[in-house]
């Protein structure tokens, strides 16, 4: 087992917290290669046996309980999803040097300092969680669909990670069972043998090491939608969304980097800067650039196909001349929606998608 109680070569990896960020800057290909991909659980990564594995099914919604073996499983019908997977936390440290705001304002918690890298792109396959659920009769009032990993992390539950998703979400024919990761086995630092992928919604709710699936009348509280993965602050007042303390975080927001080192440092000439913008339901078809921070703008060419769930990858040609320069990418959709100037700062330092100064030395 590598260092850190991770199967894979963490070199190349920043170790921050619990998890690995790789450079964002060395993004290059539409795919992110699975050895290149971020990690964010509490180590040391299982390791299971895909013979004994075994999925349970079980709760109140479910017209009766039922244990699945991977075999059973892997017979249905095949789907696979292209998708962007991304930290709700990415971006997270720009709070403080982009908008000034403290990320050390909860005690009670350990925040993972992301900066550019908790995101990947991958080609998913498996089964639609839906007809595993079919298996065991989803009844008619099952309102809650809620994931276990077999991943133990102390400040949460003692017997599997767990998040909570709405039916709709959960029965969507998006919603899988995945095996494999960009056409092989899942590696086992992300959820070997079987793992849930929630296309459009933030990473936390794509359970690693699949090991039970609670179908349920009643939403179920635990502190990935109630303390952890909720926002916090004066714009999500506690009362309203009690007994969460803020509100819940579930899709991605829409937003966009330049693969670049930030700060960086280029030489004076042309070059052709790539960059990554994602959304959540709704393709990114458009994305403008400024290389003078924010008073003019131009489109960038976009340079893979738009898709539902997945990134769209752009280029901005530069002529750089010598000095300081600010760079800034802004994302649209196809619904029309545009990524914000500007954001509310929140205490868990999540999602934060406003458009950002890219700080670039030309010397």
């Amino acid at each position: 087992m590598a260092q850190g109680g991770y199967v894979k070569d963490v070199t190349g990896f920043d170790r921050i917290g619990g998890a690995l960020e790789p450079r964002f800057e060395r993004q290059s290909s539409f795919f992110t290669p699975n050895e290149a991909f971020f990690v964010c659980h509490g180590d040391p990564t299982p390791r299971l046996d895909k013979a004994a594995w075994r999925l349970e099914l079980l709760g109140d919604g479910l017209e009766r309980p039922l244990t699945l073996t991977f075999d059973d499983v892997a017979a249905l019908p095949r789907h696979t999803v292209d998708c962007v997977l991304e930290c709700a936390g990415n971006h997270r440290t720009l709070f403080e040097s982009v908008m000034g705001e403290d990320l050390s304002r909860r005690a009670d918690v350990t925040i993972t300092r992301w900066r550019l890298g908790g995101v990947g792109m991958a080609r998913w396959s498996g089964v639609r969680l839906a007809d595993v659920l079919a298996l065991a009769g989803v009844k008619d009032d099952a309102a809650f669909v809620m994931p276990v990993g077999l991943d133990i992390v102390r400040e949460e539950d003692d017997d599997g990670v767990r998040v909570p998703l709405p039916r709709d979400k959960a029965l969507d024919p998006d919603t899988i069972v995945a095996f494999t990761m960009n056409g092989e086995p899942l590696p086992p630092d992300h959820g070997f043998p079987a793992r849930l992928i929630v296309p459009g919604w933030v990473g936390t709710y794509s359970i690693k090491w699949l090991g039970r699936i609670e179908v349920l009348r009643q939403r179920p509280w635990v502190p990935r939608n109630t303390a952890m993965y909720v926002l916090m602050g004066p714009q999500w007042p506690r009362e309203q969304f009690a007994p969460a303390q803020g509100a819940p975080v579930t899709r991605h927001p829409i937003r966009s980097s330049l693969a670049l080192p930030l700060p960086a440092r280029l030489e004076p000439g042309r070059h052709r800067l790539i960059g990554y913008a994602r959304g959540n339901d709704h393709a990114v078809t458009q994305v403008s650039w400024s290389a003078d921070g924010g008073a003019t703008w131009q489109d960038a060419e976009i340079i893979s196909e738009p898709a539902r769930y997945a990134w769209t990858q752009f280029a901005c040609d530069w002529q750089a001349m010598p000095g300081e320069h600010i760079l800034m990418t802004r994302a649209s959709d196809a619904r029309g929606a545009t990524q914000p100037m500007t954001i509310p700062f929140n205490l868990g330092g999540y999602v934060f998608n406003a458009v950002h100064p890219h700080r670039v030395t030309v010397a």
